[in-house]
């Protein structure tokens, strides 16, 4: 798909009617001739897009410096000793807190073992934080990230939000389009169609 394509298509959903908040911009993907049923035919990435989207609510797992580098870095941290002494109800509040989870390395198996079944079912397992790594770097990363999950044919991603420059939010759109395209046994003869609108907006045709 040509980038100009995409820029053409984001413009004119900038151009709908304004609405009393600001709306993100989510790109729409109609999958065809892919047998959903089959576990192979899944598609469930994580997308590193090229512009941040949105500020996602990030938790570490971490003690001493780790958990002051992770916090100066805007995320909530969480002292593993509490693990220990957490009930399932207060376990299952924590998860639902936060968008992602980070753990410094040698917390991995204490986190697993007090909340792995809650994590786990909800794709929130976190991201290992190895000795010596800048906290920051990782929540940049994972501010980047859209989930791409095909749980049914349609597939909704949020590429962006009305107050982004068009280009960017292409870019970003132009990213989930090759991630999905790659995944699929028979590229983009399994895309039927594709379209883009704001929250409240109408739809527009890209493909």
């Amino acid at each position: 798909m040509e980038a100009e394509e995409l820029v053409s298509a984001v413009a004119e959903v900038l151009n709908s009617q304004e609405r009393g908040f600001v709306e993100s911009v989510d790109l729409c993907i109609n999958l065809k001739n892919v047998d959903l049923k089959q576990p192979k035919n899944r598609i469930n990435v994580d997308v590193v897009l090229p512009k941040k989207v949105s500020e996602p609510k990030i938790g570490v797992f971490a003690s001493g410096e780790v958990a002051l580098k992770a916090k100066e870095a805007g995320a909530g941290v969480i002292d593993p000793e509490e693990l220990k002494r957490m009930d399932k109800k207060k376990a299952r509040e924590l998860v639902q807190m936060y968008d992602y989870f980070v753990a410094d390395t040698s917390f991995m198996a204490l986190v697993g073992k007090s909340l792995g079944t809650i994590l786990g079912p909800r794709g929130k397992m976190p991201q290992p934080l190895p000795p010596g790594a800048e906290p920051a770097q990782i929540l940049a990363r994972l501010a980047k990230i859209a989930r791409v999950k095909s749980k049914t044919a349609t597939i909704w991603v949020k590429v962006g939000h009305r107050n982004m420059d068009a280009k960017d939010i292409a870019e970003n759109a132009a990213t989930v389009l090759k991630a999905i395209e790659s995944r699929l046994e028979q590229g983009w003869q399994n895309i039927g169609s594709v379209y883009m609108k704001t929250t409240m907006g109408p739809a527009v045709s890209v493909r």
